[in-house]
């Protein structure tokens, strides 16, 4: 059975750079107060008509491709990580198959939000494992801002996120010892409305009834979108950030452990280390928690804020790019977030 290796890799950012100062035009915050909590400085942000999800997902893509030696005639598969996508449906798989001019090949989209990507990456492991598909692209793009609450009110969660795109070229290989070693994937869903976007949805608000008990059955089957929502702030994602916190740094270390002690491995062998991009301070618990050094971590949430399914891809582009990782290179990859779903990718590069 052949392995599966990255053979290309690109990313791509909006030129629209917005530092935390930026931001307190719409908000009561400080550049002090965002950098303390999560070590973030600036962020990009899509233009607001011209750049889409899958605007931004094509022009990594494109970077992956050419960098992987293949036209888009060859990709034979893709699969798309986002939790923004251009429409509720269809998925952006097919607008990136079609704005690429790909043949009528297969297009999966994956909603696990901040594991997209990893997810995304070990359903495309398998694909390659069987034979199934020879060159998969693997994307994860996000376009955040949108969709946020620029005011004081909304700003513990607009502060954080960013805009932008990864991608991945996956091939087979049967070099012996090198591509993916192992993926780990899990979910725990009883605490899944502490961090979520509620609305749009088919819910019709039943997790918190109390709220609705006024509300006769024609006007709660009316709640997939209404005015109401808008006015009570229900159609922005909510976070309780101390919660998400505090159980992050439990499941960030417990997949990256997992997935180093399933192939005979400790975290001194690690040549890099690549976290979703959450919080700069989740990344430094688990750094320490490890007891890495500060070259086998790599972090760009300074530079982009938390760009959710792209954050893996984009920080593993920038580490290659800037010659950190070279080929026989230990690789983790380890995303922690909404659901909950924490996944990891064990890689020799």
């Amino acid at each position: 059975m052949p392995s599966s290796v990255i053979a290309g890799i690109g990313m791509y950012v909006p030129a629209n750079v917005v530092t935390n100062n930026d931001l307190t035009r719409y908000m009561e915050t400080s550049d002090e107060w965002i950098q303390e909590r999560t070590g973030i400085k600036e962020r990009r942000y899509a233009h607001r008509t011209q750049e889409t999800t899958t605007t931004m997902a094509v022009e990594a893509s494109k970077i992956a491709i050419e960098r992987a030696g293949l036209t888009v005639q060859d990709i034979d598969f893709i699969v798309f990580a986002t939790l923004s996508p251009d429409y509720y449906f269809p998925g952006c798989g097919v607008l990136l198959q079609r704005a690429m001019g790909m043949r009528q090949i297969g297009a999966l989209d994956v909603r696990n939000q901040c594991s997209g990507f990893v997810y995304a990456l070990s359903i495309a492991d398998q694909f390659i494992k069987t034979g199934m598909y020879k060159n998969i692209l693997v994307v994860g793009s996000e376009k955040h801002s949108f969709g946020l609450d620029f005011s004081t009110r909304g700003r513990n969660v607009s502060v954080i996120f960013g805009d932008g795109a990864g991608a991945v070229v996956l091939q087979p290989t049967e070099e012996d010892g090198r591509g993916i070693l192992s993926t780990h994937l899990h979910s725990d869903g009883a605490d899944a409305e502490i961090l979520a976007m509620y609305n749009p949805g088919t819910h019709a608000n039943h997790w918190k009834e109390e709220k609705y008990a006024s509300f006769d059955e024609a006007e709660i089957g009316q709640m997939f979108f209404s005015h109401a929502m808008i006015d009570d702030a229900q159609v922005f994602p909510f976070m309780d950030g101390p919660a998400v916190f505090k159980t992050a740094v439990v499941k960030f270390p417990e997949v990256i452990m997992e997935a180093l002690n399933t192939n005979g491995l400790t975290p001194q062998d690690l040549k890099m280390l690549i976290p979703h991009q959450a919080n700069l301070r989740i990344s430094q618990f688990v750094q320490q928690k490890l007891k890495l050094c500060d070259d086998q971590v790599y972090n760009n949430i300074q530079q982009y804020g938390n760009t959710t399914a792209a954050s893996v891809p984009i920080a593993l582009c920038e580490a290659w790019e800037q010659g950190r990782i070279q080929k026989g290179d230990l690789v983790c990859l380890a995303a922690f977030g909404s659901g909950f779903t924490w996944a990891s990718a064990l890689m020799r590069w």
